[in-house]
């Protein structure tokens, strides 16, 4: 699977391994590392983490799996997000949800990572969400720092809106090269809030989480679900492809804005079927068959 250049210096794989639910897995240091061997050796060398995922332990569990196997870190790429807070029984005094950008908290989010991923940098460093008390220049001065350490290579941001990303851009030396917004057949937002238009105008390359909706494009659970699902079986059935995943990714993967699909999934063979997506050659009246289902109505 050929990998997709994000800056100048930067590459990702096209399809990232997602580890929101790595907690969940239940796998044990050897099996993750299995995974990931799997995982990169079809390609997919491109892992996504936050500090707060399965309670703030998923980077850790990753970062004890990787230390079996300390060359393999010369192989891949670690993107980590910060700024949401969660109440949590490790940090018992925080009462409330909330978001924190000040640099104080960037900087020592990303010494949490770096000490529970086991590394002495990150590849990508993604901000988790927009927040209505925000200082950017708090936020670049952070960047700044985290960069000429080396503690931090490449910055992006997660959810945000094209004037969002404008203005943290307009701020920071170091250039963001990604937002993580989520994209599938079932969540159209962003053709319609002008993000894909702004990652077209600006050379962004997204990355989509949730791809699969959820799991509710392959057990759909209301008329807008079922009609979408139809779709993507009428085009499986068209492309002699077995599997309504891999039709799924393909749709993401036909798209010019070059969209970088996250595969939250325990299973290889989920893996190996996104990555065989790249090989579905899909027209653009399939694609639109899809979109349409999906909207439930003609274009105009």
């Amino acid at each position: 699977m050929k990998k997709i250049k994000l800056s100048k210096d930067f590459k990702c794989s096209r399809i990232v391994h997602g580890h929101w639910r790595l907690a969940e897995w239940k796998l044990s240091d050897q099996e993750l590392l299995q995974l990931t061997e799997q995982a990169i050796e079809s390609g997919v060398t491109t892992f996504d983490h936050a500090d707060i995922y399965g309670d703030y332990r998923c980077e850790k569990l990753f970062g004890d799996a990787i230390a079996l196997k300390k060359s393999l870190r010369n192989d891949i790429e670690i993107v980590t997000k910060c700024g949401i807070k969660l109440i949590s029984g490790k940090y018992p005094d925080r009462k409330l949800k909330y978001y924190d950008y000040s640099f104080e908290h960037i900087v020592s989010s990303v010494e949490n990572s770096l000490k529970n991923l086991g590394t002495d940098y990150i590849d990508l460093l993604l901000l988790h969400r927009p927040a209505p008390f925000f200082d950017p220049e708090s936020v670049a001065k952070a960047f700044f720092a985290l960069k000429k350490s080396g503690k931090v290579l490449h910055f992006g941001v997660s959810n945000f809106s094209a004037m969002q990303f404008s203005m943290l851009n307009s701020y920071t030396d170091e250039k963001l090269v990604t937002n993580q917004v989520e994209i599938s057949p079932l969540c159209l937002e962003h053709f319609d809030n002008g993000n894909i238009d702004y990652f077209l105008k600006e050379k962004v390359k997204p990355m989509a989480w949730s791809p699969l909706a959820g799991g509710r494009l392959m057990n759909p659970q209301d008329e807008k679900g079922r009609r979408t699902g139809d779709a993507l079986w009428a085009v499986a059935g068209e492309l002699n492809v077995d599997a309504i995943d891999k039709v799924i990714f393909s749709w993401l993967l036909t798209h010019p804005a070059s969209i970088l699909p996250i595969v939250g999934t325990s299973k290889i063979e989920r893996i190996r079927n996104a990555v065989e997506a790249g090989n579905i050659v899909m027209t653009t009246e399939q694609w639109y068959k899809i979109y349409t289902a999906s909207t439930g109505k003609d274009v105009p």
